[in-house]
């Protein structure tokens, strides 16, 4: 199988700034020990200001980008598997972050809590490093899970 053009291996690479948009608030309490964090945040504030100014901007990005391109046979492979995937992760870490604001808030900002948002946080940085580099590489990022549910819509 031939290597995707690098065109294509950029474009799969920027999926992936969804996923991150949403673990980025996972972070806030590392960001105070160390600040130097908080530049990994740069690269998605326009996928934040888009979710935030643009009413259901966030769901509305998630249809683009599953009807335009994951449903579409015309866009290469190696984009919409790692579009799909980033969309799933996506969607785990929404539903995260729901179980967070519903169950674990009300019991204020303990330790406990503050360690497994550190955890999301970090587990989250390392999956999005993980594809971006593999993208760059013009590999499929193989998670394991969610790329075999990737594959299993996609085919």
């Amino acid at each position: 199988m031939a290597e995707p053009p690098i065109w294509q291996r950029l474009l799969a690479l920027l999926a992936y700034l969804l996923p991150w948009s949403e673990g980025v608030p996972f972070g806030r309490s590392l960001y105070g020990m160390f600040p130097a964090l908080q530049w990994l945040s740069l690269p998605v504030i326009p996928v934040v200001m888009l979710q935030q100014l643009v009413p259901f901007g966030g769901f509305l990005l998630f249809l683009l980008l599953f009807l335009a391109v994951v449903r579409n046979p015309k866009v290469p492979y190696f984009i919409r598997f790692n579009v799909l995937q980033a969309i799933l992760l996506d969607i785990v870490l929404v539903l995260l972050t729901l179980a967070f604001n519903v169950l674990l808030t009300p019991l204020g900002a303990s330790f406990a809590i503050r360690t497994l948002s550190n955890t999301v946080y970090l587990g989250t940085l390392v999956l999005v490093l993980f594809a971006a580099v593999q993208c760059l590489r013009g590999k499929e990022a193989d998670i394991p899970t969610v790329s075999e549910a990737v594959r299993m819509q996609l085919y």
